[in-house]
């Protein structure tokens, strides 16, 4: 038996929408307001997430990129950043010349820390992204009012959230801006994709040319862009997975739901939401104290149990960065996610319940 850890969810619509732009030879175009596939996504995007604009690029980090782009984020500049996160996030901020600054997570749902952010705040920090990890929801109570107080701007980095919502309210709808991911594992997927979202015309119109070689109208380039569009078969893609999304996401919560239930006899920490949060449930992350040997066992036995992120982003080679963050330590050699995508049945379910349970009893 294989049971995956994530895998996309695609249909005869899906495939019915790429042949129909293969016959229209509609690949792609470089008009300001996108091709016909990318306007009809966002417009769906739009009404979903309840935000006046969207802007579909052709990555979550593209999407990250785009965000910095547009608020004038540039060398010299700070953004506070979670460690424990895919590298991304990171990589985004150094990609615009300024320097990522490693703020600790909570170890109840491995988003940012409100509190370790205020001690990092200085006169060089500029913006904030929070990223909603695992489909969490960040503090961004919290971490608006800090963001408030100390003049700067926040980018929701909602690449693993979207259908996420507190008090009802869509995640990445809490700031100027909220970046997502539509890659081949996500909620919903366009095989390599992104978007931003903003209520901000402001920013909406310029978005629109970063993602074109900031380009308005043929070849005017006003201000500095770069090829971040989405093509057209990924735009169908994600067009019709949003009009699947509620029902995908009821799947996801079925599921977790059920998992809970049958693990909740064990001496594991499993994932809850919070008073107000409805998490899409894009990964169901538990802890636990003997977390590789466990997933060692889960592997051996077919199911794709997943360690996300065993190295945190400051722990990479490339960043190197020797900075106190314990949560960030713990949660980096004690989560394992398990598969509770639309994909796994109740009679999957109950084998990883089984595996764990022969594992964890040993």
């Amino acid at each position: 038996m294989k049971i995956p850890i994530n895998i996309p969810v695609i249909g005869k619509e899906e495939i019915k929408e790429v042949r129909s732009i293969l016959t229209e030879k509609s690949l792609t175009t470089a008009a300001n307001a996108g091709g016909k596939r990318v306007q009809e996504f966002e417009n769906l995007l739009t009404s979903y997430t309840g935000s006046r604009y969207a802007i579909a690029v052709n990555s979550g980090t593209a999407a990250l990129q785009a965000a910095l782009y547009a608020l004038d984020i540039k060398n010299g500049d700070e953004v506070l950043i979670p460690s424990f996160t895919f590298v991304a996030t990171a990589n985004a901020v150094v990609s615009v010349g300024a320097k990522p600054v490693f703020v600790d997570i909570t170890p109840r749902n491995y988003t940012m820390d409100p509190e370790d952010l205020r001690k990092k705040i200085t006169k060089k920090s500029k913006a904030i992204i929070p990223v909603h990890l695992y489909g969490n929801f960040a503090y961004m109570s919290e971490i608006s009012e800090l963001a408030k107080k100390h003049n700067l701007d926040v980018i929701e980095d909602a690449a693993q959230s979207l259908g996420t919502t507190y008090k009802n309210k869509q995640s990445g709808t809490f700031s100027r801006l909220g970046c997502f991911s539509m890659y081949a594992a996500k909620v919903v997927t366009a095989g390599e994709g992104g978007a931003i979202v903003t209520n901000e015309k402001g920013l909406f119109e310029k978005l629109r040319k970063i993602r074109n070689h900031g380009m308005l109208h043929g070849y005017d380039t006003q201000i500095l862009g770069l090829n971040l569009r989405l093509p057209e078969i990924s735009a169908a893609i994600a067009k019709v997975q949003m009009k699947k999304l509620p029902t995908l996401l009821k799947k996801r919560e079925k599921n977790a739901k059920m998992l809970t239930e049958l693990l909740d006899d064990l001496d594991i920490v499993l994932p809850t939401e919070r008073l107000g949060v409805k998490v899409n449930w894009y990964l169901y992350t538990i802890s636990t104290k003997n977390r590789d040997k466990l997933a060692k066992e889960l592997n051996s036995k077919g199911i794709g149990a997943t360690a996300y992120y065993s190295i945190p982003t400051h722990k990479t080679p490339f960043y190197n960065r020797k900075t106190n963050l314990p949560v960030t330590d713990w949660a980096a050699s004690s989560v394992l996610s398990l598969p509770v995508h639309p994909l796994v049945t109740e009679n999957n379910l109950h084998y990883i319940s089984k595996i764990m349970h022969q594992a964890i009893r040993k």
